[in-house]
């Protein structure tokens, strides 16, 4: 089973797109074409059933329409991150007016905690938390006790030392139904059955970060051999371009927080 997604919360992206951080050399993005892509991933989450709460640009901070960074939400409840980019720990504090009106308290992540929502993936009843770049053991304990208070087990995978990822959920993916994608390089971290891992070939590694949203599978283009895989396990991809936000260290998964 997988969980069923009825609301998100999506951020315009700004002007200042382009000066956000990244750790790439893809190219400069078009802003253009950053706002067409965003706009038919907000129209794709609409098609799936789930209603879009579209959040104006913010020009003080250009990785602020990679929402999912901000704030996590389990089981009714939510916590508000604190992002381990110095440059993103505003974002935090923008995402508060939002998330109120859906959740009557908030809990957050506090100093000398970071944690990146793109380190954090529910999977089964249980939480994987990326210890990375982003995300320090302070933070992912915080988050790991938060978890256990709704008695939700969390697990720490530690991915500091892989060059190819920057968030823990840009190597994998819940799919639900007891089915992961993952890349290479997290397939011996995991402690889940080998046999319900989807496996990317190697110059499909971007395409891991996509994301079961209710009866769909939102993956990225450019992936046939993986779209190939997950249609034989049962599933039904929407692709989507994402040309702009892998420019910008950005996938699938960064652009709404559902719940």
């Amino acid at each position: 089973m997988s969980t069923k997604f009825t609301r998100a919360i999506a951020r315009r992206p700004a002007p200042t797109f382009a000066d956000g951080l990244t750790s790439v050399s893809l190219g400069v993005p078009d802003y253009d074409k950053v706002l067409r892509q965003h706009e038919a991933y907000c129209d794709a989450l609409l098609r799936t059933g789930v209603e879009v709460l579209l959040l104006d640009p913010d020009d003080r901070y250009p990785d602020s329409t990679f929402v999912e960074d901000t704030a996590i939400v389990a089981r009714g409840c939510a916590i508000v991150t604190r992002p381990g980019a110095q440059s993103r720990l505003g974002e935090a504090a923008e995402i508060r007016a939002p998330l109120s009106q859906f959740f009557a308290t908030l809990d957050e992540i506090v100093a000398p905690g970071t944690v990146d929502g793109g380190d954090v993936c529910e999977a089964d009843d249980r939480a994987f938390i990326g210890l990375s770049h982003r995300t320090n053991r302070e933070g992912a304990e915080q988050l790991a006790a938060w978890f256990g208070k709704r008695s939700i087990p969390a697990t720490i995978v530690d991915i500091r030392d892989l060059d190819s990822i920057l968030h823990f959920k840009s190597g994998w993916a819940n799919l639900g139904d007891g089915t992961y994608v993952v890349i290479d390089e997290l397939v011996d971290r995991l402690d889940v059955p080998h046999e319900s891992i989807v496996r990317t070939a190697p110059e499909e590694a971007y395409g891991a970060n996509c994301v079961r949203v209710n009866d769909v599978v939102l993956l990225a283009a450019g992936h046939p051999r993986l779209q190939a895989d997950l249609v034989k396990r049962g599933f039904t991809p929407l692709v989507l371009d994402m040309s702009e936000y892998q420019k910008m260290d950005g996938g699938l998964s960064c652009l709404s927080i559902r719940f």
